[in-house]
């Protein structure tokens, strides 16, 4: 039988240093990679948030906003990525301090502040009172009370639980209307104060009615 000649300790231990260095490589790459997606969630992208506590109804700008580095991973659905997308446009929900801004906390574009948060099938209605100035805050609730001096005179409820949208006048801040640019006297607040109510379109016409051939005030009702 013919004997099989021995390998060359110089091969194997050349081989072997190619293949150590082969997997040297692989390795450095496979834990520069890791290195690269573990704890940041993968490749960076730039995020609009709110610079600090930003109020519903607020009408953003630019001094209001940063921009900021987020992964990709957990962006919100929506997320904006430039200042000037987010400026002017009026916020739908508060955001708290460096929260993402995105498309569904904000209004439509060019939509004014009053309208962009009545929802879809009410109506944004004035009613001036005689309020002490921060008596009512927006998301109160009050009824709405006509009461008739003419005929027979009486009082009536108009309209229940209707949520307070915004205020206008000294309860507002000192500011008429109360960072939001609206114009209080020309909202009809010949009292101290003015509430913008959420009614119904039934409600928008019992309030009309009763405030051309009454006079109104409100009743504030407890929190749910």
């Amino acid at each position: 039988m013919r004997r099989r000649r021995p390998r060359s300790p110089k091969r194997s231990i050349a081989a072997a240093a190619v293949l150590a260095g082969m997997a040297a490589v692989l390795l450095h790459g496979y834990l520069g990679a890791a290195r690269a997606t573990s704890g940041t969630g993968g490749p960076q992208a730039t995020v609009v948030v709110a610079a600090g506590p930003i109020p519903r109804g607020a009408v953003l700008a630019e001094s209001q906003l940063l921009l900021a580095s987020m992964p990709q991973a957990y962006m919100p659905p929506g997320s904006i990525d430039a200042i000037a997308k987010a400026a002017g446009r009026v916020v739908l929900a508060g955001l708290a301090p460096h929260e993402v801004v995105t498309e569904a906390r904000l209004a439509r574009v060019r939509a004014g502040p009053v309208a962009s948060l009545v929802p879809r099938g009410l109506r944004a209605f004035a009613v001036p009172t005689s309020l002490p100035s921060g008596a009512v805050v927006p998301g109160d609730r009050v009824d709405v009370v006509a009461t008739y001096a003419s005929g027979q005179p009486h009082s009536e409820v108009t309209a229940e639980g209707i949520e307070v949208l915004f205020v206008l006048g000294p309860s507002a801040g000192g500011n008429a209307g109360g960072g939001l640019g609206l114009d209080a006297e020309a909202a009809g607040a010949e009292a101290a104060t003015t509430l913008i109510l959420l009614v119904s379109s039934e409600q928008e016409e019992r309030l009309a009615f009763a405030r051309a051939f009454a006079n109104l005030e409100v009743a504030i009702d407890p929190p749910e």
